[in-house]
Parts: C-alpha cells; structure tokens; sequence
C-alpha cells in the first residue's frame, strides 16, 4: 500500500509546483521592460508629475517659449486622460510635491523669468490656493517631503547667475518658510527622491555627485557618483513592497542631446547599475511611480526645435512582483484543488483496493 501511496503524492507534488511555478512565470514575465501607453494631450516638457490616490496628475510645463498651466490627470487603471483645472501662474521646470493628498506646486520659470510663487491644488474639489511665496525666486529645482514638510534645494536664477546652493523648508502647517544648511555643491537641472526620510540630489547641470541630506541633522554626505551625467533627467524610487528598493533616473541631456538611459541606484549597498533603456529619448519630463511602476511622461526630444514629446511609457522594475486581482488567482486555485480532490479519490479507490 505504501508503494500506492508514494505514486498517487508523487505526481500531486509535481502538478502543484508547476502551477505555482507557472503563476511566479507570470509574475516575472514583463520586468525590466517598457510598455508604451495613451500619450498626453498637451505635448510638454519642465512639467511636474504628481500622484495621489493611484492617479497622476501632470501639471505645468511648457514648449519652445511659452508655459502652460495646463493640469491633465492620467488613470492607470483605464489608460485613460481627464482635463483638471489650470493651475494659475503658468511655468515650467517648479518643484512639485504631495502632502495629505495635495499637490504643491513652488517656483519654476514664467514669462521669462524666475519666480518664487507658491500654488496648491486640492484633486479631491479641482481648485487651487495661492499659499506664501518662497523666499529665493528660481527654477530648475526639485521638490520633496519630509515629515510634512516641503524641502526646495538648490536651483537656478536665469542666465547668466550661477547654480545655488539654497535650502529653504515650507511648513504647511504654518504656512511659513525657513532656512537650513545649503547644499555642499550649488546645482541645478538634477534628479531628486527621498528614501529613509532623506534627500538625495542627484547629477545635475556638470555634476556626476549623488548629494544626501539629512533633515534630522541638517547635514551633508556624499553617496556613489551617478555613472554617466546628465541634467534634466527625472527620477523615482521604488518602495520595496513589489519591487526592489531603488533609484531609478530616467532621461536626460547630454552634450545638448536628449538621452534615454535608464540608471539605478541602491541606497542600501550605495552602487549603480542600468536598466532597459527608454523608448523615446528625452529631458525634462516628468516621472511618477505608482504601485512600484514607473510612468515617463513628456520632455523634450532634442535641443532647439526638436519635437516636444506626449510621450507615455511605462517601466517595470526588474524582480517586479505584481498584487495580481483575485480573478486572476483564482483559476489556478481551482486547479490545484481539484488536482488535489481527484488524486485522492484515485488514493482512496487504490487502497481499498489495496486491502481487497
């Protein structure tokens, strides 16, 4: 009886580690790949890209001389476009960030100069609230949170001024500004994400540096140099929840060429590596991470009078593990317990049979 035992539990193993190992096939199918999507209505680029409650919205930016306050909101879900309310001072290359699912949009360029202007929009009523200005008019700057509070570093005043070094913090809360210890190298036109509630500027216009502060302490470090330099490219970080915890610096220019590198970043072993490049080569555009997906949106496709790009392409991270719908579990489920019931009804019938 045992030998019949053995037999029946044998291919039964067997049958559910291929169904689970075709459902880890599934999973891994697409990472380190690019899915071209439903492009922007409004071609641009210096626009910023934010997300709230899973949607993103892609505000601002501009073409050849001009800037929009255009505000179009994508849905990843129906890869479709809703048209939002403007924001009010059109410009282009602002910080933009997110606090208790509101949109910050601080600085930037317009009728060709900077500015210092600070607007937040409310997805939840479409409608905007001009807040206290930053104190230091520039552009070409990032925006990020820490513990609720907005950090704009570094940046640029118009040609031909140098790069700054300034960082300034807003508190919602209070609606006020203050001062903290400027960055050790001024920059501007670079990449910027937070990970452990720190902040990493990285590249920028002429600078290879990976540049990270530390709000707790107010203090500066350096991390690995970005491998190839570029300025105007744009970034996200993964959470580590359906991918691997990284960097990912997407776009760019070099030498006035628009660039489609794909370069990575782990904070935790401080080292870089590439992914797949990008479809369409690009700088100032704009780049949002949902669910640990990457979205690049718009930018520039070449230096003066190239196209403007409404360019929307999607980028799985390599080791992506996707939160798959029940619906799309539930067949192999099935399978697997009804390979189950019916091997051992066959165990069953095989070892009376066995007794006989």
């Amino acid at each position: 009886m045992g030998r019949f035992t053995l037999s029946i539990h044998v291919p039964l193993l067997v049958f559910v580690v291929l169904s689970l190992s075709l459902l880890v096939s599934v999973a891994y199918a697409a990472d380190d790949s690019w899915v071209t999507l439903e492009p922007m209505p409004t071609a641009r680029s210096g626009l910023g890209v934010a997300v709230v409650d899973g949607k993103i919205y892609a505000i601002g930016g501009g073409t050849w001389g001009n800037y929009f306050g255009t505000n179009e909101m994508y849905d990843p879900d129906t890869n479709g476009w809703i048209t939002k309310t403007s924001m009010p001072t059109p410009r282009s290359s602002f910080g933009i960030a997110v606090i208790e699912n509101k949109i910050y949009c601080i600085g930037g360029y317009t009728d060709d100069e900077e500015t210092k202007i600070n607007e937040v929009y409310d997805p939840a009523t479409d409608t905007w609230e001009t807040l206290t200005p930053m104190p230091t008019a520039r552009y070409a700057l990032e925006a990020n949170v820490v513990n609720g509070k907005i950090y704009m570093i570094g940046g640029h005043t118009g040609d031909p001024s140098p790069y700054l070094d300034v960082n300034e913090v807003y508190d919602p809360t209070t609606d006020s500004w203050t001062t903290k210890t400027p960055l050790t190298t001024e920059v501007g036109y670079y990449a910027s994400v937070v990970i452990d509630n720190k902040i990493y500027i990285i590249g920028g216009y002429g600078s290879n540096l990976t540049q990270i502060y530390d709000p707790e302490t107010d203090t500066w470090n350096n991390g690995a140099s970005i491998p190839t330099v570029v300025d105007s490219a744009s970034a996200g970080v993964t959470t580590g929840t359906m991918s691997t915890q990284r960097i990912y610096v997407i776009g760019g220019k070099q030498d006035l060429d628009a660039v489609n590198l794909n370069q990575i970043y782990d904070p935790e072993t401080d080292t870089w590596s590439t992914g797949t490049p990008m479809p369409t080569a690009r700088y100032g555009l704009g780049v949002a991470i949902v669910n640990d997906v990457l979205y690049a949106l718009g930018g520039k496709e070449g230096w003066i009078g190239s196209p403007i790009s409404v360019a929307n392409e999607q980028y799985i991270p390599s080791g992506y593990i996707p939160e798959f719908p029940s619906w799309a579990i539930l067949p192999l489920v099935i399978i697997v317990m009804l390979g189950a019931i019916i091997y051992k009804h066959r165990l069953k019938r095989l070892t009376f049979k066995g007794h006989v």
